[in-house]
């Protein structure tokens, strides 16, 4: 045994699918990142790093980079996620005693503008060869149905506030009373002038007496979201739509989003749904409002680490199954900082929260969250994605997602922008359309 870190890329024949990811590659267990005909899938466990605090992101950052310091890279492909990768999810809040964590898989397969790959990874001193790395491919395809539910933690008793076809919705930490009660005191706070925006989160519990199948959960989520990036990371899982940092050689590229609209409102309005969207939601002053705020944040912390920027000028509406939002995407050009250009990892330290899941200014907004939700948000809104040993990576926002806690018990989790002209009955009617993909997914009709 060696404590050395081997790996073997080789190339894959693998064939494209149009809902993101070949459906057979996924799996209750797997590790996945998907959009569209592109992403990894992470089989089984070598080894993971875990942290807490504020110190979270670094430390992994540094765990990383000595473990492919001295790694033994073999890759016949060379393209951004070959060689050893690891998929990670980080708690939301320096608070939280949930555990963050990076997973380094035994196998990973991987699709890019049709080019396909396997990378076998392995502390073992045995040989690595192509032939083993396409035997290893088949047996663990072999192991992969998607059928049996997911197994985890914490048991959740029901209190169901309403009954869905298929199983049970609760309310979690605050019912809707409550929670739009949470939503008035924070934009009296607003108004106060102790903040300038303020995003709370809700949560609410799915009981499925049949199993969670989560597997079928995210390919439904990567066929019906394709512009939004499946994940799936140790029981966390989702469709986000927000890309907080993507990393390709010295390029470093975000997607951030602020304002919405639910699709549902547009039902039986004169003109056509996109028209009535560029009417309400881009003519809206306080959805704009809302979305120079995360906009701006994010251009200010990226800033530092960029010799150029660009953003759109003007937000674009990001056309979704369930919601339009106001996006803009930003591209940076990374500058070199003491002699090296910046880790995803250190990105993220610097970046995370932003104003578009926390409020500005950080601080503040980020105390009353803590005051306010009574909720951990254990790896809801918190960074989710992957990275490799080039430094490429990409890191999402762990939005329109869920927690696998048991084989039966699945908790869900949205937000909302608050600022001074939120409505609370308003804001609780957008979580609700924020819950519909994973409600959708789990099969469960409200």
């Amino acid at each position: 045994m060696t404590s050395t870190l081997r790996t073997l890329t080789v190339p894959l024949d693998v064939g494209s699918s149009p809902g993101g990811l070949p459906s057979f590659l996924v799996r209750d267990d797997v590790l996945c990142w998907s959009r569209r005909e592109a992403g990894l899938v992470g089989y089984g466990e070598l080894s993971r790093f875990n942290a807490t605090g504020p110190e979270r992101f670094l430390e992994a950052d540094i765990w990383w980079r000595h473990l492919i310091l001295e790694a033994e890279i073999t890759d016949h492909v060379e393209l951004p996620g070959t060689g050893p990768v690891a998929f990670g999810s980080f708690a939301f809040s320096k608070t939280s005693p949930h555990v963050s964590r990076l997973i380094l898989p035994e196998l990973v397969i991987g699709i890019r503008d049709g080019r396909a790959w396997a990378t076998q990874l392995t502390f073992d001193g045995d040989p690595l060869t192509e032939a083993g790395v396409l035997a290893s491919v088949d047996r663990w395809l072999a192991g992969t149905n998607g059928d049996e539910p997911a197994q985890g933690g914490s048991d959740v008793g029901p209190s169901p506030e309403a009954v869905a076809e298929d199983g049970y919705l609760s309310h979690g930490s605050l019912s809707e009373a409550n929670w739009m009660k949470a939503v008035a005191d924070g934009v009296e706070e607003i108004r106060a002038g102790k903040l300038e925006k303020l995003v709370l989160a809700r949560d609410v519990v799915a009981t499925l007496p049949a199993g969670v199948n989560a597997a079928e959960v995210l390919r439904q989520l990567a066929a019906r979201y394709r512009e939004c990036w499946t994940y799936g990371v140790d029981g966390l899982v989702g469709a986000t739509p927000e890309m907080l940092i993507q990393v390709e050689g010295r390029t470093a590229q975000a997607r951030v989003l602020a304002g919405t609209l639910d699709r549902r409102d547009a039902d039986g309005m004169d003109g056509s749904p996109m028209e009535y969207a560029e009417r309400v939601l881009a003519g809206s002053d306080k959805q704009r409002h809302e979305h120079e705020i995360a906009i701006d944040s994010l251009t200010r912390q990226l800033a530092p680490f960029s010799e150029a920027m660009n953003s759109h000028s003007e937000p674009f509406i990001l056309e979704l199954p369930n919601v339009w939002h106001l996006a803009s995407d930003v591209k940076a050009e990374l500058a070199d900082i003491e002699g090296h250009v910046p880790t995803c990892l250190a990105l993220i330290n610097a970046l995370h929260p932003t104003a578009a899941v926390c409020g500005t200014p950080t601080l503040v907004a980020g105390a009353l969250i803590r005051k306010l939700e009574h909720l951990d948000r254990g790896p809801y809104a918190g960074p989710v994605g992957w990275l490799d040993a080039a430094g490429n990576g990409e890191w999402g926002i762990a939005l329109r997602g869920a927690v696998i806690e048991d084989a039966n018990t699945v908790r869900l989790y949205a937000g909302c922008g608050i600022v001074e002209g939120s409505q609370p009955e308003a804001e609780l009617a957008e979580t609700w359309a924020k819950f519909r993909p994973m409600l959708e997914a789990l099969g469960i009709k409200r």
